[in-house]
């Protein structure tokens, strides 16, 4: 197939699957395998990985708001003062400033999170890379992750105890970042997913465990794409014209498609919560079973 045409695909397919609990790594995987794509490429491989990037540039427009108060209250913690604030300076981040201290605020807890993470998947790189393509490992993740994901839905989900991004434990960011070491070491299993889980296991309800998910993926993806675009360079030199080409029009297309995705999923998740994706994974881990198998 067309290079271009595999691009366009292939990016559809990481913005459609990046921040649902499906595994993007699965599915582009299979597309790559029904398209016909060079799975022994490294440019495919550093493609599969830096596209993601899009998906989290969506992220970062869909949430700016939310991402700009992030911010303007980090810093009115840093600096608070015991100086109440007048009437006309109580602007949202100025409470939530007033109620968190910097040491415990949203995004100090995103990026304890991305460094229990970001440390041990660099450890097992090299296991990573050794498991990636194989079809049993995935097909067993998805179903295996499935099943937790029912137990822990029906089990963890009734009753959280945390309904805001800024009641959010440092124990509970840190079991986060730990979970998420299970999607990087068994594909198959979802970076999605496993931050959903774990945030709901520590008493996250559904919405701040999915919006959690979504904030520490720009860290843990930024930091991922830049590795392997790194090691592409460092081994085999820049992309060639038509590669920057093909990453470009992955990119631009997942930023495309998983920016409706977000708007989508937040909205399904605080009706209807996981179980319909649950059931979908154990159906295609069962298909690739098949497929091994069959």
């Amino acid at each position: 197939m067309n290079d271009l045409l595999s691009s366009i695909l292939q990016g559809i397919v990481e913005g459609l699957t990046e921040f649902l609990p499906v595994s993007s790594t699965a599915h582009i995987l299979l597309t790559q395998e029904l398209l016909g794509t060079d799975r022994e490429s490294p440019f495919w491989k550093m493609f599969a990985v830096v596209i993601q990037l899009g998906a989290i540039l969506s992220v970062v427009v869909f949430f700016r708001a939310r991402l700009i108060g992030f911010i303007r209250s980090f810093w009115d913690a840093w600096t608070q003062t015991d100086t109440p604030p007048s009437e006309t300076d109580r602007s949202d981040a100025h409470v939530i400033a007033t109620k968190t201290s910097w040491g415990s605020h949203p995004l100090v807890l995103v990026l304890l999170s991305f460094v229990v993470t970001a440390i041990p998947c660099l450890i097992i790189d090299k296991l990573i890379g050794e498991h990636m393509e194989s079809s049993l490992v995935i097909a067993s993740s998805l179903i295996i992750g499935a099943l937790v994901m029912i137990i822990v839905d029906f089990g963890f989900g009734k009753n959280p105890t945390t309904h805001t991004m800024e009641t959010i434990t440092h124990k509970q960011a840190i079991a986060i970042g730990l979970f998420q070491i299970l999607a990087a070491a068994f594909p198959g299993t979802s970076r999605s997913m496993a931050t959903i889980i774990g945030g709901q296991l520590f008493g996250l309800s559904r919405t701040v465990a999915l919006e959690f998910s979504f904030f520490l993926a720009i860290p843990v993806m930024i930091a991922a794409a830049a590795f392997k675009l790194l090691q592409f360079v460092v081994k085999y030199d820049l992309p060639t014209t038509s590669e920057w080409g093909n990453l470009v029009v992955g990119f631009v297309v997942s930023f495309l498609v998983a920016y409706a995705v977000i708007a989508w999923f937040m909205s399904w998740v605080r009706q209807h919560g996981f179980i319909p994706f649950a059931i979908y994974r154990i159906a295609l881990g069962l298909f690739l079973l098949w497929t091994i198998w069959g």
